[in-house]
């Protein structure tokens, strides 16, 4: 489902004398004989330049396929696309940084961080990140975080050009496990191809992304691959954090600061909070959440009449939703109900990926919105130019539909019985086997999709040791669950994520 494909988002030796960036693979044995179809499905490779300050970058991009084959039949089960970017005349790319880059869903492409913050190309948003006016364009992008990393931006089977061999077999990635097994090999496969098992290697991964990355760290170790650090974009480890259910009660508790943050934007808190900043009024949302409202949600049903009304005065303050409206929901506001009811006097509903944004329903009556008015605002400028500068600038041609979000992918096996999928444990492992590798996690206050105050509570119920929390850092962006569309964000985010690579690289 569409809410979902956002959360809801990763060796040779190379000697150390001057090589390419971006070797051609070297041809490795195959266990079953190369078809046709392989033999067609060369990368692409081109020579690129971009001017950022006084700097020029000049890189190469490669586009294509790595096969995914069973490791005991060799059989060719998968080919998996990728678009990778190489800075040229490095000479030792022993210190040079390599990025695999993911996205969300499960079921989306790697386009967004690819095209909104991390290439040397980026989707020309407005300035606060609303969409233009067709047709929409590239743009050269100052921040792009190829100054510090070679990027790999990868589609998991199911997405962008990836696909399964058979039809039968694509349900063998279409899972939580399936899906961490099948990009680990991806990985393995591209350090062997390309040589680059020396290099400092990090993962980044958006929303659905991020469990991925997550499951990766020990999956990964496991198999030899130590990683210097991974940066986890509007986080989701635990899906009992994001879960709307009967008889989970977490979600509620942890968004609570979320509409407080949503509230606040669109002026609808009462004044004494309204007039404070966004930081202060969002710790006091945390403090109330914690302390009064997860408490009350305990007893519910034995609280007091002036309990009661306490509780909803306060809960009407920090969500500037009408006191009636809580009641009657029984005080366990969702957030379909949420994002419907905040401005429905303006016959407005509010965004799920970034609450900024707004729009017209088809009525203004109902429980919850028709459609996500944050979602529509990004994918046709997303999906227009990625279209365009695949075959135009990175001169990749194929006939096959690009899956942006949605659409090659099937049901999705959560690999969990009666419970919530989470990777926060494979987590809380890595960092214990490794504890050099850094955690870097950015997240976005008007992000109703990952909520930040679920994010902190995932990595504080991981009870770190205080030698491995100090390995784990935040930051915040005054946007939503993709901010870097959002240019002070998006020049925020660089700032922080080139401290991050530069202290996790140190020697």
């Amino acid at each position: 489902m569409i809410a979902s494909l956002f959360l809801f988002l990763f060796f040779q030796v190379a000697q150390p004398t001057p090589t390419p960036t971006a070797p051609e693979p070297r041809k490795t044995p195959s266990a079953t004989t190369t078809t046709a179809q392989e033999k067609e499905q060369e990368p692409a490779i081109r020579k690129h330049s971009i001017r950022i300050g006084n700097q020029t970058l000049n890189y190469t991009t490669t586009a294509g396929f790595i096969p995914i084959r069973n490791p005991q039949t060799g059989e060719v089960e998968a080919r998996m696309f990728f678009m990778a970017y190489t800075l040229d005349g490095v000479q030792d790319v022993s210190k040079r940084p390599l990025t695999f880059s993911f996205n969300g869903g499960p079921g989306s492409s790697s386009v967004w961080l690819h095209l909104g913050a991390l290439g040397p190309k980026r989707v020309k948003m407005l300035d606060d990140g609303f969409m233009p006016p067709p047709p929409y364009e590239l743009v050269d992008n100052e921040y792009t975080w190829l100054t510090e990393t070679d990027l790999v931006f990868v589609d998991t089977v199911g997405t962008g050009y990836s696909r399964a061999t058979k039809p039968e077999l694509a349900s063998k990635f279409f899972s939580v496990n399936g899906d961490i097994e099948s990009v680990g090999e991806f990985i393995r496969m591209y350090l062997v191809q390309y040589q680059r098992w020396k290099s400092p290697i990090f993962l980044v991964g958006e929303s659905y992304g991020t469990t991925r990355v997550s499951g990766l760290t020990n999956h990964l170790f496991e198999r030899g691959i130590a990683l210097n650090g991974i940066l986890l974009i509007s986080p989701v480890l635990n899906f009992q954090t994001i879960r709307f259910a009967d008889g989970n009660d977490l979600p509620l508790i942890l968004i609570l600061p979320s509409y407080t943050a949503t509230a606040w934007y669109h002026k609808k808190l009462p004044p004494a909070l309204q007039s404070k900043p966004l930081q202060q009024v969002l710790e006091e949302a945390r403090n109330f959440a914690i302390n009064e409202y997860a408490p009350a949600l305990l007893k519910i049903d034995r609280l007091s009449q002036a309990e009661k009304q306490n509780l909803l005065e306060k809960m009407s303050n920090f969500t500037g939703l009408k006191p009636q409206f809580i009641e009657q929901n029984n005080f366990r506001v969702e957030l379909a109900e949420f994002n419907k009811e905040l401005l429905r006097e303006q016959r407005k509903m509010t965004g799920r990926l970034d609450s900024r944004f707004t729009g017209f329903d088809k009525d203004a009556s109902g429980n919850a919105p028709s459609f996500d008015p944050s979602l529509t605002a990004i994918r046709p400028p997303y999906t227009a130019t990625f279209n365009d500068y695949i075959r135009r600038e990175l001169d990749f041609k194929s006939d096959l539909e690009y899956y942006i979000l949605g659409g090659g992918i099937g049901t999705w096996n959560w690999n969990v019985t009666n419970n919530y999928a989470d990777v926060a444990p494979a987590l809380k492992l890595a960092m214990s086997k490794n504890p050099y590798m850094k955690i870097f996690v950015a997240c976005g206050y008007y992000d109703m999709a990952t909520p930040f105050f679920a994010a902190e509570y995932t990595i504080s119920a991981m009870n770190l040791e205080p030698e491995l929390k100090r390995n784990v850092s935040f930051a915040y962006y005054e946007a939503g669950h993709m901010m870097y569309i959002e240019k002070e964000s998006l020049q925020k985010l660089k700032d922080d994520i080139t401290k991050f690579y530069r202290n996790a690289v140190r020697r």
